[in-house]
């Protein structure tokens, strides 16, 4: 008897510390935990669909920081480009079609690249020029080769812009001021904060 009530005992206590664990954990992930009772900050305005609105992301203005102009009407807006503690940097922007047509956006702006080319239309052929350190840079790619960038589009409408994003490897702390080239379109030089 002593044994069983051992082995009984010793599964209420460990399903008893699994238990308390559990909630101390959960109590952990909830609040700031700073004592403040403030509101909850505000999230970015989502759109029709859900989705967050572009223009009011994080690092983002309402001017922006470059525009590059592409063939048949398309203009490319840099809105931000901002260092990531991860190591790269992220450039978000808008592709606008300025012409009175619909114009089919170039293929070569996906680059020539046959990993980049396996997965569809993208802005996988951007690069960002560092000319300080006399360097270039791909946009990075996930484990299957898909670039880091805006994919899955093909023409633009009239008037109809689309909101896009590259993912570059980061330069070096000190090199802020570069150049991002985009085939067919007009380089563009840019500022990178963070």
């Amino acid at each position: 008897m002593g044994i069983r009530f051992s082995a009984r005992g010793r599964r209420a206590l460990v399903a008893l510390a699994l238990t308390t664990g559990l909630a101390l954990g959960a109590s952990g992930c909830g609040g700031g935990g700073d004592g403040d009772d403030k509101k909850p900050q505000k999230s970015a305005p989502a759109t029709k669909d859900g989705a967050p609105d572009p223009s009011t992301q994080e690092g983002e203005s309402d001017t922006p920081l470059a525009e590059m102009k592409g063939s048949k009407g398309l203009l490319l807006q840099i809105t931000s480009a901002q260092r990531d503690a991860g190591g790269f940097v992220t450039i978000n922007g808008t592709l606008k079609n300025d012409g009175a047509e619909r114009v089919t956006v170039p293929p070569a702006v996906r680059g020539d690249e046959t990993e980049i080319l396996r997965h569809g239309m993208s802005l996988g052929g951007a690069t960002l020029v560092d000319s300080k350190d006399k360097k270039r840079y791909y946009v990075l790619r996930d484990t299957d080769g898909r670039p880091l960038t805006t994919t899955g589009f093909t023409s633009l409408k009239a008037g109809e812009s689309l909101a896009v994003f590259i993912q570059f490897p980061a330069p070096p702390a000190n090199s802020s001021e570069v150049t991002l080239q985009l085939p067919t379109f007009a380089g563009a030089p840019i500022t990178i904060s963070g």
